[in-house]
């Protein structure tokens, strides 16, 4: 799966194109109204021309659509070469909205072709993310509706292009969750990359594992309750409670019956309760209503 305003995304095969005087429209002139296109004028025996080439090409793949790039061979194209007034190779100009907007003679130092590729891509609206974004939010609204498997195969799709997007790789994690496979979305989460594996997405995923863990061990609900009634005081059936409310989806009531336990014994059980909650509010969003409240409500117990 690709993303876009096309059916795949621009990789270097479509950034990077020779072109010629008849295409010349079609692949400069049409594709700068809407992102800047680099036209490097060369020849097969310009030696400075087999220097810029190539870094000109690294530039703009490195700039991941921001730029385009166009190679015209003057010899094959000399009518062109002469319209455009080009004296000497190399010769490089950038177009954008159908006008040259830039360009420089020469090979050039690596730094400098950097600084043109930038200016060029600033005026442009900077790198595209090539509909990530979008294709982001459609996943999580796909596993939000329970279609997990459509949602795995979006947010696979997403790491193919970007393998350290946490949040692509913090959903595949909730993925596994949601399907039941705990085992492999403790799996995934250990085999995350490096640069990522402490990222707040893939931390949230950890910690819905491990309260995935606990709902499949969590006892009913009425009955726990039922049992708190007998023993209002009992520490443990008082955090079971909280599991199996986790468990039912009541996020709230479990923070709650918590909070209780915490005011009533915060040293219980090497302090459980404060570490519980810390792991519902890890697998939550931060401005989610329920860890504004909840961390507010502790703070103050804390603090007291």
């Amino acid at each position: 799966m690709m993303f876009g305003t096309t059916d795949k995304p621009a990789v270097a095969s479509d950034l990077i194109k020779d072109g010629s005087e008849r295409t010349f429209m079609a692949d400069v002139i049409e594709p700068s109204r809407t992102v800047p296109v680099i036209v490097d004028f060369w020849a097969p025996w310009c030696g400075p021309c087999k220097t810029l080439g190539p870094a000109l090409e690294a530039a703009v793949t490195a700039a991941k659509g921001a730029v385009r790039m166009v190679k015209i061979n003057v010899d094959e194209n000399q009518g062109l070469a002469g319209q455009l007034r080009i004296q000497s190779i190399p010769t490089v100009y950038a177009f954008f909205n159908g006008q040259p907007v830039d360009g420089f003679q020469g090979a050039v130092p690596g730094s400098e072709i950097k600084a043109f590729i930038d200016r060029l891509a600033k005026m442009g609206g900077g790198v595209p993310d090539g509909g990530l974004a979008e294709a982001l939010e459609a996943a999580e609204q796909m596993l939000e509706e329970g279609a997990a498997a459509d949602a795995a195969e979006t947010f696979a799709a997403i790491l193919e292009e970007e393998p350290e997007n946490a949040a692509a790789y913090g959903g595949m994690i909730r993925t596994y969750i949601a399907i039941g496979d705990l085992d492999q979305a403790d799996a995934f989460a250990a085999a995350a990359p490096e640069k990522i594996a402490t990222s707040k997405e893939i931390e949230a995923a950890r910690a819905q594992i491990e309260l995935a863990r606990q709902a499949a061990k969590a006892g009913p609900v009425d009955d726990l309750r039922a049992a708190l009634s007998r023993d209002p005081a009992n520490r443990q059936t008082m955090f079971d409670l909280a599991t199996a409310q986790h468990a039912s989806g009541d996020i709230e009531g479990a923070v709650n019956t918590l909070l209780d336990l915490f005011k009533l014994d915060r040293e219980w059980n090497n302090g459980a309760a404060r570490a519980q909650l810390f792991t519902i509010f890890d697998a939550l969003k931060p401005q989610d209503p329920i860890v504004l409240a909840g961390r507010r409500r502790l703070s103050s117990m804390i603090f007291a």
